[in-house]
């Protein structure tokens, strides 16, 4: 699933997208939620800088037009096609085109589980209430050592599972989870009120410097996922534990074990990862 890195990165990719005019949106077959708004309606707004909020993508529309919220689901790609190159017909898993003056955004989506809704504003509609759900942004200078530790400790869940709930912090799903955990030497099992002031700091230390990571290698492509400028990312070669079952720890040479948690694969070394 496309995580807070692979939005990042689209976000950023979809500068050349600022200042287009919107010519029209196209929609293919339903999505997770309904668009919320007559497509016409859009017709000669103006786009303007995307903004990211956790895992969803929020493109601004100039004057009463609102904004679009863009969520990549399981398994979608946000890519703008330049009006210079050539845009093959949308096909079976081709769900949403914003056409513009400038090329189109599409959205492809194999398993529909991702939308494009519309909202007066960002923190209004549909939008707003999507986005009030939210945990904390990893990067915001609010979400302190204490703060985390404090959210941790009002939990029995498993630390992994509640990284990858976001209600501590959004962003760190499953890969970044596991990588996280890693680097701060805890094990994923490991109950969240177990864990002191130390090593929360060292865990939210790893979450963000993990993230970065991840934001600087282009994110994470195990499947589907392609920037808005329609490049893979390369952090899935660079992780230390993830997908690595039963090869060595980079650190201590013990095999890494895989396990599962809330229906999800968890990478951890044994050995470097304690409780």
């Amino acid at each position: 699933m496309p995580e807070l890195p692979e939005i990042e990165v689209t976000c950023r990719s979809l500068a050349p997208l600022q200042g287009a005019r919107v010519q029209g949106l196209h929609l293919g077959k339903p999505l997770r939620w309904p668009l919320g708004v007559a497509p016409e309606r859009l017709a000669g707004a103006e786009v303007a800088a995307p903004l990211r909020r956790g895992k969803y993508l929020w493109l601004p529309l100039s004057g009463a037009a609102g904004g679009l919220l863009w969520h990549l689901g399981m398994s979608g790609a946000l890519v703008f096609h330049p009006a210079a190159g050539a845009l093959a017909p949308a096909g079976p898993h081709d769900h949403a085109d914003l056409v513009t003056d400038l090329g189109t955004l599409r959205l492809t989506d194999p398993r529909r589980f991702g939308a494009v809704i519309w909202s007066p504003a960002m923190d209004a509609g549909v939008a707003g209430t999507l986005l009030a759900r939210l945990g904390p942004e990893p990067f915001d200078p609010l979400l302190t050592p204490a703060r985390f530790h404090t959210a941790l400790k009002g939990r029995r869940t498993a630390v992994k599972v509640a990284l990858m709930g976001g209600e501590l912090v959004v962003g760190a799903g499953n890969i970044y989870a596991s990588e996280a955990l890693f680097r701060a030497g805890i094990a994923p099992t490991t109950p969240c009120m177990r864990i002191g002031p130390v090593r929360a700091a060292r865990l939210l230390a790893a979450v963000r410097e993990v993230l970065g990571d991840a934001i600087a290698a282009g994110g994470s492509t195990l499947r589907n996922y392609r920037s808005g400028a329609g490049e893979a990312g390369r952090f899935q070669w660079l992780a230390q534990v993830y997908g690595r079952e039963g090869q060595p720890c980079l650190r201590c040479g013990t095999a890494i074990r895989r396990t599962v948690q809330a229906q999800r694969a968890t990478f951890h070394c044994p050995v470097c990862q304690r409780g």
